[in-house]
């Protein structure tokens, strides 16, 4: 039975209602790696639903080319191909394969 939020005001006045706050999603922003599901398997072999959540950091960066910095919520591994390829190229391939929007 669904109640609009006015009929449900009058029947009980001291309802609240809020507005849910809109979680930031828990994905890389250079990569794109986000969660997985997978199972929890016990000593019996019963298995269970779980996630498996990225290693997300976040990181300043200095990008010299703009003479910036820039906060990003990255994976280890994306801080890894930073050590290796440096942030410019990094974030030029992200750019390209589309999951960095700044």
């Amino acid at each position: 039975m669904l109640y609009n939020t006015k009929e449900l005001l009058k029947f009980a006045p001291c309802f609240k209602i809020t507005n849910k706050v809109k979680e930031m999603s828990r994905v890389c922003e250079l990569t794109g790696k986000k969660a997985m599901v997978g199972n929890n398997v016990s000593h019996a072999m019963n298995k269970t639903k779980r996630k498996f959540d990225v290693n997300l950091l976040k990181k300043r960066f200095y990008i010299p080319e703009e003479d910036k910095w820039v906060t990003l919520r990255v994976s280890a591994s994306a801080i890894k191909d930073i050590n290796k390829k440096g942030i410019s190229a990094v974030m030029k391939e992200a750019r390209e394969k589309g999951f960095l929007t700044k």
